[in-house]
């Protein structure tokens, strides 16, 4: 990137500009130590900064949609996205595409599903490298949506990478969790196995078209059992919807959902989500300091490649090797 004006492009980003938006996400996504202190400039003055009319902005409808790979997640957000901008929303989308684990690289092809939403003007799509972070989403997920959020994005669609059972950390960084599911995926016990069902606030089973229609709907009835058992009385029961994003069939009932778990969710409910939210940034910015920190200790350093040959030799255990990288790194001066 160069130079920053972190200034000039808060205020860019405050006005609703792309250009500065596209900075201000690429800013808050790098791992420079410089770039970090810049972000955290960037991301307090955006915190407190006024919408175009001067007024404090409203908060956005954040929702994580999840769900296991080829369920059709793109499609969905592209059709949903269709279905808000043409009700007057401003839609920013963040879809969270895996990293190699050999090459450390990303496709970012998600948009290339969306090509009708992606040339909306009230709309925003900007895909992201999960780069090796667990839980479906990238590291600065929660930066960036606060990001779209001082732009003036409305609803902030995050879409997660395809996730298991327990890659589930995207529902901690939104209002209302999507979980996207498809007909024949499991029984009523594997659905009550899947810890992401559990803390789903709204379920759609996708790709209910013509042919799968009934599929789906007894898809549908198993989970809603399966969530009546994990769920204790008197919390928010999550609707269980079929839909087809293909062909555009039942996406407003899952939008109804949202807004319903929304209003469950109430002003002061939202407060003490969006409250919790901000805790849990609070601690990824300390566990990503003391990632640094660590990994740029000299100390750390003069020790690493003989503890990496001792374990990789077996002569050294992995909890041991680990306690000899955190006593170099207490010993470290600097640390």
């Amino acid at each position: 990137m160069s130079p920053v004006d972190v200034a000039a492009l808060a205020a860019g980003v405050l006005a609703g500009r792309r250009a500065e938006l596209a900075r201000a996400i690429t800013l808050v996504e790098s791992t420079r130590a410089d770039h970090r202190a810049l972000s955290r400039e960037l991301l307090d003055r955006l915190a407190t900064g006024a919408g175009p009319d001067g007024g404090a902005r409203p908060p956005s409808v954040r929702v994580g949609v999840s769900g296991v790979p080829g369920v059709g997640k793109s499609t969905f957000v592209e059709t949903l996205g269709g279905h808000l901008t043409a009700d007057g929303h401003r839609v920013g989308v963040l879809a969270v595409d895996p990293s190699s684990v050999r090459t450390g690289g990303s496709v970012l092809g998600d948009k290339t599903r969306m090509p009708s939403l992606a040339a909306h003007p009230d709309a925003y799509i900007r895909p992201s490298p999960s780069a090796g972070t667990l839980g479906g989403v990238a590291r600065a997920t929660a930066q960036a949506m606060t990001v779209l959020e001082a732009a003036g994005y409305d609803v902030v669609l995050v879409e997660t990478v395809g996730v298991g059972q327990s890659e589930v950390t995207v529902a901690g960084m939104v209002d209302t969790f999507l979980y996207l599911t498809l007909a024949r995926t499991g029984d009523q016990l594997q659905g009550i196995k899947k810890g992401i069902v559990e803390i789903a606030d709204v379920v759609a089973v996708n790709k209910a078209d013509e042919e799968r229609e009934g599929d789906a709907r007894v898809a549908a009835r198993q989970l809603a059992g399966a969530l009546r058992l994990v769920r204790a009385p008197g919390d928010w029961a999550p609707p269980v919807v079929t839909c087809s994003a293909l062909i555009d069939t039942g996406v407003t009932d899952v939008w109804r959902g949202v807004l319903a778990h929304r209003d469950h969710l109430g002003t002061e409910g939202l407060a003490r989500r969006r409250a919790a939210q901000q805790l849990d940034l609070t601690w990824a910015f300390v566990r990503d300091e003391l990632d640094r920190r660590l990994t740029s200790s000299q100390a750390v350093a003069a020790v690493r490649e003989q503890v990496r040959d001792d374990v990789l030799a077996g002569r050294l255990g992995a909890a041991a090797a680990a306690d000899l990288l955190l006593r170099a790194w207490d010993a470290d001066p600097r640390s």
